[in-house]
């Protein structure tokens, strides 16, 4: 029986010992490759880089698309028992760079669209389909001259509006002449302290087009599987802080599985002609008689936000 017992016992101290050589050599070999895989990719950026300095065009693009679809049939428990909802919503990012030793032209499109739908089935009077709710397009061109490595003297054309409610209604165009500064790869700051934004509406008295200084900072990079894209653009009118405005907008995807993955984006947004605008839209008199007009100097100037979180596709 002791003998018996003594020998199971080594047989099991053999079979965890050798268990714990072969985890140990394994992880060795692991650790080897790795360290491999690490030079090569060391040299593989290297490489990125050279190609990234060559001149030429450079173009890219990837978008998010978000979305879900509900539907409840007798559902007491909510206070609409039988309704469907859903939310959709897609963001566009493209870009093309035309680079060259002494010169470089910098196109950027950026497109966000949402539609939400809340159908109450026992209410006949509410909307049925889809409403927009996201509305942003955005397009700039940027041409610069070098002067140095780091500075350029360059002129900028950006537009955007809204396109599925109120098209160019506003629009608002900057249009400007200045300089660029390129301190470190894939950031540019446009500093263009003539600039003229036109703005395009039906409403002249809120909407008002004037003569400031044009600052954007873009950021955009490729890591991976992961590429992002950060753009800050604002607009200082001399004129007034009334008439400026400014935008920062932030994409983010990470390839999953060939050209699919998740991505984030959002931005946040101040424009007191917008929030004039709006709030002059919501003013009745009749309904409210106690309520003030609004104007320049009492408007709420609320900060705008929106996002998107869903799926990625890279063109």
């Amino acid at each position: 029986m002791k003998t018996r017992i003594m020998l199971s016992a080594f047989l099991l101290l053999t079979v965890s010992f050798g268990f714990a050589q072969t985890k140990e050599e394994l992880e060795a070999q692991k650790s080897e490759k790795q360290a491999i895989a690490n030079e090569a990719q060391k040299e593989a950026n290297a490489i990125q880089a050279q190609l990234d300095a060559l001149p030429g065009w450079r173009k890219g693009a990837f978008g998010v698309i978000g979305g879900s679809l509900s539907n409840f049939n007798n559902w007491y428990a909510q206070g609409a028992p039988n309704n469907s909802s859903g939310n959709i919503g897609l963001n566009f990012n493209a870009f093309a760079n035309k680079l060259e030793d002494k010169y470089f032209w910098r196109n950027s499109l950026t497109v966000n669209l949402a539609w939400v739908k809340l159908d109450d089935k026992d209410i006949s009077t509410d909307k049925e389909g889809f409403q927009p709710t996201t509305d942003v397009f955005n397009i700039s061109s940027l041409y610069g001259q070098k002067l140095s490595e780091k500075w350029a003297a360059s002129a900028l054309g950006e537009y955007r509006t809204t396109i599925l409610n109120n098209f160019n209604d506003p629009g608002y165009l900057d249009v400007g002449v200045g300089f660029t500064w390129t301190p470190i790869n894939n950031l540019i700051v446009v500093i263009h302290p003539l600039n003229y934004n036109f703005i395009f509406a039906d409403s002249e008295t809120i909407f008002e087009s004037s003569l400031g200084a044009k600052v954007v900072a873009d950021y955009t990079r490729q890591i991976g599987a992961v590429a992002f894209k950060s753009n800050a653009s604002a607009f200082f009118s001399y004129e007034g802080s009334d008439l400026s405005n400014w935008t920062w907008t932030n994409s983010f995807s990470y390839t999953l599985w060939k050209n699919i993955g998740v991505g984030f984006d959002f931005a946040l947004r101040s424009n007191k002609q917008e929030a004039l605008n709006y709030a002059l839209g919501k003013f009745d008199p009749t309904a409210n008689p106690g309520q003030t007009e609004p104007t320049f100097s009492n408007i709420d100037n609320k900060l705008q936000s929106y996002y998107t979180v869903g799926l990625t596709y890279k063109f």
